[in-house]
C-alpha cells in the first residue's frame, strides 16, 4: 500500500509514474544463470568506488625518487613516483592495501562473470535474434574489460607490470605495416616510453575505458529489457510469455542480497587473501626480469599462445614483414573472438533459422553449437595452461621444452575429442527426452510479451490504464519451436 500510495502522490503531481509502475512489475526469470550478468554489473560498481579512491592517492608519474617510506627492504632504492605512491598507498594510507586488493580481486571477478555469462548466452542461444545486437554488445564489453584490466595493472611501474608493458610493445610493433607508427601513438616514441605515457595510461584507465563500458553496459541493461528476458522451456513458459519473479518487492530484495553478497566476498578476498604483492617485485627496470612472472587469469591464454607459437617469422629480404609474436599475440586473440562475433551469423545461415527466440535451449538441445562451443572453450584453456609452463618448470621440475611440444599436441587433440564426446552426449541426452522443469518457491508471475501490456495471472489484476490483448498469447502458443539441430 505504500508503494501504490507513492506512485500515486507522485503522478497527482507529475503525471509520470507510468514507466516507474512499468518497471515495478517487470518479471525476471527464476534461474540461477541469469544471476552472473549482475554479479558482473555489481563488481563494477565496486571497481569505480574503490578505483575512485585509489585514484585520489596515486600519482601517474615516471618523474624518479629515492623511496624513504615505511616499507623497510625498499627504503634508499630509486624508483618512479608512480610506483612510490602505490607503495606508500598499500602502506601508509587508510584501508589502503584493503582497497587496492579488493579493486584487484573485483577486476578478476568482473571479468570472470562477464565470460561465464557470455558462455551461458552462447550455449543456451540466447545470441539469436531479437537479441543478437545485445549479443554483440555485451561481447565488446567484454574485450574493453580486458584491456582495461591490462591498462589498470600495468599503471603501477613495478617489475611484473613492466615485464606485462614490455610484452604487449613487442606484440604491437609485430602489427604487419603498423606496428611502428602503433607503438609511436601508444608509448610516444620508443620503450619505455616518453615520461608523460603513466599519465596517458592513467586518464584511459580511470575516464576512457570506464566510460565505455559503463555505457555499454547501459545499453546492454536497455536491450535486455526491450523485449524482454529470455526464459528457458517449460510446461508453463512459452514464446508469449515470461514466468519469474516482479521487480518489486521480491526481485529487489533478492538482488539487493546479491550486490551485498558481492560486497562481502570481495572484501574478504581483499582483507584475507594476498593479490600482486607489488613491493615484492621491486621497480621496474628496463634490463630486468624474473622467471615464472603471470599476468591475471584474463591474459594467460595470450601468455600461453606466445609461449606455444614455435619461432616463425615471415622474412622478405632483408626485412621482416611479420614477426613471430603477431601470431599468438595478434592473430590467435583476433581469432577467437571474430569466431564468437560471427557465430550468430554462421548458425542462422546454416539452419536458416531467421525467426525470432524468446525460449532458451538447452545445450543437448542443439548438440552441434554445444560441441563447437566447448572444442572452442578446450583449445583455448589448454593454451591458458600453457601459460603456466615456467611455474610447473620453478615448482615441479617439468622440463620446459617437454610442456611445450604436449601442449602443442593437446592442444590439437584434446578439442577433436571434446567436440565428438560432448555431441555424443549432447544428442544422447534430447533424443532421452529427459527435460525436468523445476519452478522455484518464489511467487512467480507470468505476462505477455507485448511490450507495455502486462497481465499478471497470479491472483492480481492489470492496473489502471493497462490493456490486455488475448490475441498475443495465443499467437505465441502458435509459434513454431526453432528448427533441432542435427
Amino acid at each position: 500500500m505504500t508503494t501504490r500510495r507513492l506512485l500515486r502522490t507522485v503522478e497527482s503531481r507529475t503525471g509520470g509514474t507510468g514507466a516507474l509502475a512499468k518497471a515495478l512489475r517487470y518479471v525476471f526469470p527464476d534461474h540461477w544463470t541469469f544471476l552472473f550478468g549482475e554479479i558482473a554489473m555489481y563488481s563494477f560498481l565496486i571497481l569505480v568506488a574503490t578505483g575512485t579512491y585509489l585514484a585520489l592517492f596515486f600519482e601517474p608519474s615516471t618523474a624518479h625518487v629515492v623511496y624513504h617510506g615505511a616499507y623497510a627492504p625498499l627504503r634508499g632504492t630509486e624508483m618512479t613516483r608512480a610506483y612510490a605512491s602505490a607503495i606508500n598507498l598499500s602502506f601508509e594510507v587508510q584501508a589502503g592495501l584493503l582497497i587496492r586488493q579488493v579493486h584487484h580481486w573485483a577486476a578478476d571477478v568482473f571479468l570472470a562473470a562477464i565470460t561465464v555469462h557470455l558462455m551461458r548466452i552462447f550455449f543456451t542461444g540466447a545470441f539469436r535474434k531479437p537479441r543478437d545486437l545485445n549479443y554483440y554488445v555485451g561481447l565488446t564489453m567484454l574485450v574493453l574489460a580486458v584491456l582495461e584490466g591490462y591498462v589498470g595493472y600495468s599503471l603501477l611501474d613495478d617489475l611484473l607490470s613492466g615485464m606485462g608493458l614490455a610484452i604487449g610493445n613487442a606484440v604491437a610493433l609485430s602489427i604487419p605495416l603498423v606496428g611502428g607508427q602503433l607503438g609511436v601513438l601508444i608509448w610516444g616514441g620508443r620503450f619505455p616510453g616518453t615520461p608523460d605515457f603513466l599519465s596517458r595510461l592513467f586518464f584511459v584507465h580511470v575516464f576512457v575505458l570506464p566510460a565505455l563500458i559503463a555505457t555499454l553496459m547501459a545499453v546492454h541493461l536497455a536491450l535486455v529489457a526491450r523485449p524482454h528476458h529470455t526464459q528457458f522451456r517449460g510446461r508453463r513458459q512459452k514464446e508469449s510469455n515470461v514466468i519469474g519473479t516482479p521487480m518489486w518487492p521480491a526481485y529487489a530484495l533478492r538482488s539487493s542480497g546479491l550486490f551485498a553478497a558481492t560486497a562481502a566476498v570481495l572484501f574478504a578476498l581483499g582483507g584475507l587473501v594476498q593479490i600482486n604483492p607489488i613491493w615484492q617485485w621491486g621497480p621496474y627496470e628496463p634490463w630486468l626480469g624474473t622467471n615464472g612472472a603471470q599476468p591475471d587469469w584474463y591474459l594467460g591464454w595470450l601468455i600461453g599462445a606466445l609461449r606455444l607459437m614455435p619461432h616463425f617469422d615471415v622474412v622478405i629480404g632483408d626485412y621482416t614483414l611479420i614477426p613471430n609474436p603477431f601470431w599468438g599475440g595478434v592473430l590467435f586473440p583476433g581469432a577467437v573472438f571474430g569466431f564468437l562475433y560471427l557465430w550468430p551469423t554462421i548458425e542462422r545461415r546454416r539452419l536458416g533459422d531467421r525467426r525470432p527466440h524468446n525460449l532458451l535451449d538447452r545445450p543437448r538441445d542443439n548438440p552441434t553449437r554445444t560441441a563447437i562451443g566447448a572444442a572452442v572453450f578446450t583449445f583455448v584453456a589448454t593454451i591458458f595452461f600453457a601459460g603456466a609452463a615456467d611455474r610447473a618448470f620453478v615448482q615441479f621440475g617439468v622440463p620446459y621444452e617437454f610442456q611445450l611440444w604436449l601442449y602443442r599436441g593437446l592442444a590439437i587433440l584434446l578439442p577433436i575429442a571434446v567436440f565428438l564426446a560432448t555431441r555424443a552426449i549432447c544428442r544422447h541426452l534430447r533424443d532421452s527426452g529427459a527435460h525436468p522443469g523445476r519452478d522455484s518457491g518464489a511467487r512467480l508471475v507470468e505476462r505477455p510479451r507485448e511490450a507495455g501490456r502486462d497481465l499478471s495471472r497470479s491472483g492480481s489484476t492489470p492496473g489502471p490504464g493497462v490493456p490486455t490483448r488475448r490475441g498475443d498469447a495465443r499467437a505465441g502458443e502458435r509459434a513454431a519451436r526453432p528448427r533441432a539441430d542435427l
